[in-house]
């Protein structure tokens, strides 16, 4: 699991953090060595008493994120910080275990206070960020992990390095000549007018123009221009013969910018037509995982009851099992007495253990409903950026289309004055 650690101080923002109901289940797992049992006042204990000293940043934060489709035991992430703890050197500090549950991902916090009181100074930390990198490798490779990219190889952790398809945008796919010599064809044998012929284009997505070299074009819905003569396959004067109306026929450039116009238009509606279904299924997802939470709440609530009544049931088994009066004198004469409270002990240790794999069991189990419910709410979020971001940079091809042309008869303007000859300036005329 990856280990990321540091040094700090802001204690109440730290609880704040740890305690934060953002997530979807928060377990304060154990506060050990401080007065209190409470997250808050534990870290306020630690603060007070770094008061004393000169250290600033007194706490040692941990956060341990397995990867993302392991189910790792309670037993697993205390294991762990055990070892963090014989690396770093903060054996029997007080410390905090908290553990977060998020979008399907279970992960766990750790908090010691740095602060020795017998000697009323801080430990220090020797190269804590590649002690615990060395750990996460041991880890990875304990538990038979996939190790990233990133524990592998040092540069691999570049935040740049991105995968070709993450880097990679959808590609229009392009049309097939054939199948465009079809479509023209076709308009120009079944329609024998001029509007007759440039509606059936327009009903294939061409706009019949007039060009500049060749009298008849059709553009496509990207702009691009198609003669009709060469993509029929007949002479030019036999498409002037038919199509005599020329001059009512906007330009390319003109063609062009009514397009973007048009494409414009018709893909904002489509964008915003898109937003609203994602939106709606975005709702009907989240109502779904608030419907979870508080099921999976429910169970754990459930559980620990149980457990709990169970527990004082056990208490109370095992407070019998010691004999009253005379006869519990005599056993603690006789050694009796300490081999029954070793009994209770072992058996109390292994209740104790039965129920944490109770709590890891259920936690698993939710953990898989949980994914099972961030995949389709990952799955529609990618698909929700991929349209809406193919739609926008169309929308922005199509705006610096039409500005493009709305520029280009000035600067055919300036051009035509630039290469325009100049008039001789009149001046003395010299003779021999």
């Amino acid at each position: 699991m990856i280990l990321v650690g540091n040094q700090r101080g802001g204690y109440k923002d730290l609880a704040s953090h740890l305690l934060k109901q953002e997530n979807e289940h928060v377990e304060v797992h154990e506060v050990r060595g401080f007065a209190s049992n409470n997250l808050m006042a534990a870290l306020n204990e630690a603060h007070a008493i770094s008061r004393a000293t000169r250290c600033k940043q007194f706490l040692f934060s941990l956060s341990l994120n397995p990867p993302k489709n392991e189910n790792v035991s309670t037993e697993t992430f205390e294991q762990t910080i055990g070892k963090v703890e014989e690396k770093l050197g903060l054996n029997n500090q007080p410390r905090a275990i908290v553990f977060h549950e998020k979008n399907g991902r279970r992960h766990c916090h750790a908090v010691w206070s740095r602060i020795k009181v017998d000697e009323m100074k801080a430990v220090q930390l020797s190269f804590p960020k590649k002690k615990l990198m060395e750990l996460s490798r041991e880890l990875y490779l304990e538990h038979g992990w996939t190790m990233p990219e990133g524990l592998r190889q040092a540069h691999a952790r570049d935040p740049l390095n991105f995968t070709l398809a993450q880097w990679q945008q959808a590609k229009r796919i392009g049309k097939d000549p054939k199948r465009i010599k079809a479509v023209f064809q076709e308009c120009w044998l079944l329609n024998k007018t001029q509007k007759a012929f440039a509606n059936a284009l327009k009903e294939h997505g061409y706009m019949l123009a007039r060009g500049d070299r060749r009298s008849f074009v059709a553009l496509d819905h990207r702009g691009e221009v198609f003669a009709v003569s060469k993509w029929v396959g007949i002479k030019t004067k036999e498409v002037c013969e038919r199509l005599t109306n020329e001059k009512s026929l906007p330009s390319v450039n003109e063609a062009r910018i009514q397009i973007a116009r048009e494409m414009a238009t018709r893909l904002e509606a489509i964008s915003q037509e898109q937003e609203n279904v994602l939106d709606a299924r975005r709702i009907e997802l989240e109502e779904k995982r608030q419907i979870l939470i508080h099921q999976h709440r429910f169970e754990r609530k459930k559980l620990q009851n149980a457990q709990q009544s169970y527990w004082q049931h056990k208490q109370q088994e095992w407070r019998s099992n010691f004999n009253t009066g005379f006869r519990g004198l005599f056993d603690r004469l006789t050694g009796k007495r300490y081999k029954i409270e070793e009994r209770n002990e072992q058996d109390a240790w292994n209740v104790e253990m039965h129920q944490q794999k109770e709590r890891d069991a259920l936690i698993f189990q939710q953990l898989e409903t949980r994914r099972a419910l961030q995949s389709r709410i990952e799955r529609l979020e990618s698909l929700r950026t991929y349209r809406l971001d193919e739609l926008e940079h169309d929308r922005s091809q199509y705006q610096a289309m039409r500005e493009q042309r709305l520029e280009q008869p000035e600067i055919q303007r300036q051009e035509q004055n630039r290469d325009r000859p100049q008039p001789r300036q009149r001046g003395h005329e010299w003779t021999r």
